[in-house]
């Protein structure tokens, strides 16, 4: 007699640890089922973290969208002599971290394309001049992808060039660049950036340098529910050895200015069933993740007020604006202010609180 999809979450919520073949499954449940999935979702996620629901007040600043990746998934990367290309100087970034500081910000993301001519110390310049322009608030930034071009352009191991960044004021690292871990994907979707190996080893060595990072998916694109879940493996692994993933970050696919789309790679995003399963298997799988975050900006907040039924309990940043969600596409997508979050979190039942980059309450 087949294993029953019920007896299946019963076994998960009495502490069964999924398989990848459970998880594939699960993903590609379609009918009312998915309700039942997300359900159960929702009750690891009680019993994980309670009812409140958290978001961090960030400011991200877009220092370039020069890049020398132009994945085909991104509708904000531009080659330098492109229109529309821009490249922040110093005093500029300095500006928009003042102003940051003046908005009672805890968080600043530092965003850009990976620009073909930036060294670790451009980086290190950045990291300064924002940190002395506000004291105290978290830098988060600088990719695996970017750290191993950084660390490539200046002759030095990736774990040095950690150590600097660090020692220059990084707070946490961006587990972005990930995209799709498989690498079967990665060769259609993000060919020039760092392949699956390199990713997971940049992201151990600044984990066992204390530093913690977000884990984020961008699904929705040319990828399998197979590829998804393999992906979710390996973070899985990583945070069983390291415990320094802050949270997962799942990414829906903002098609509309994308290359892949254009050329027939790729669907037109995820469907909203997609959105909602991926939520709840991320939280039933990643049994060693307390936080999972919606990205409202992708999703759009009706979708993400479900999402917080499904398993995950993070509504992300105020972030003030998100040139590359903008940029492919996403209408509303730069700014959402905590008395919408506040609503969002009471239609739930459920409590807003603010909290920092590594989940302590404000």
């Amino acid at each position: 007699m087949p294993y029953s999809l019920h007896d299946l979450l019963d076994d998960t919520l009495a502490g069964h640890r999924l398989t990848e073949e459970e998880a594939v499954r699960l993903l590609k449940t379609r009918g009312r089922d998915v309700w039942d999935i997300a359900a159960a979702a929702d009750e690891i996620r009680e019993h994980r973290v309670g009812d409140i629901v958290t978001y961090v007040r960030n400011q991200n600043i877009h220092v370039t969208n020069i890049c020398k990746n132009l994945c085909g998934f991104c509708g904000f990367g531009r080659r330098a002599d492109d229109p529309g290309a821009f490249c922040d100087d110093i005093a500029t970034v300095r500006e928009k971290a003042r102003a940051a500081v003046g908005r009672n910000v805890t968080e600043i993301c530092i965003l850009s394309g990976v620009h073909p001519d930036y060294t670790l110390d451009s980086y290190i310049d950045l990291i300064s001049c924002v940190r002395d322009a506000a004291p105290g608030v978290d830098i988060h930034t600088a990719s695996p992808d970017e750290i191993v071009w950084a660390a490539g352009q200046s002759g030095i191991s990736t774990a040095l060039a950690i150590e600097q960044l660090r020692d220059a004021g990084l707070g946490t690292l961006q587990g972005t660049a990930a995209e799709i871990l498989v690498d079967s994907v990665r060769q259609v979707i993000c060919p020039r950036k760092c392949d699956t190996a390199t990713w997971i080893r940049v992201i151990r060595e600044a984990h066992n340098l204390g530093i913690r990072s977000t884990a984020t998916i961008m699904y929705g694109s040319y990828e399998s529910a197979e590829d998804r879940v393999r992906h979710f493996g390996i973070l899985r692994e990583i945070q069983d050895d390291t415990g320094g993933f802050t949270e997962l970050v799942p990414l829906s696919y903002l098609h509309e200015n994308t290359a892949l789309y254009r050329a027939g790679l790729a669907p037109a995003g995820a469907t909203g069933r997609e959105d909602i399963l991926l939520i709840a298997v991320a939280r039933l799988f990643l049994d060693n993740f307390d936080h999972i975050q919606v990205s409202w900006g992708k999703v759009g907040t009706k979708v993400a007020g479900m999402a917080l039924l499904s398993g995950a309990d993070d509504l992300g940043g105020t972030m003030f604006c998100d040139d590359v969600s903008v940029d492919a596409g996403g209408e509303g997508a730069d700014y959402l202010d905590p008395g919408e979050m506040q609503r969002i979190a009471e239609d739930l039942g459920r409590v807003l609180r603010q909290r920092t980059t590594t989940y302590g309450m404000v």
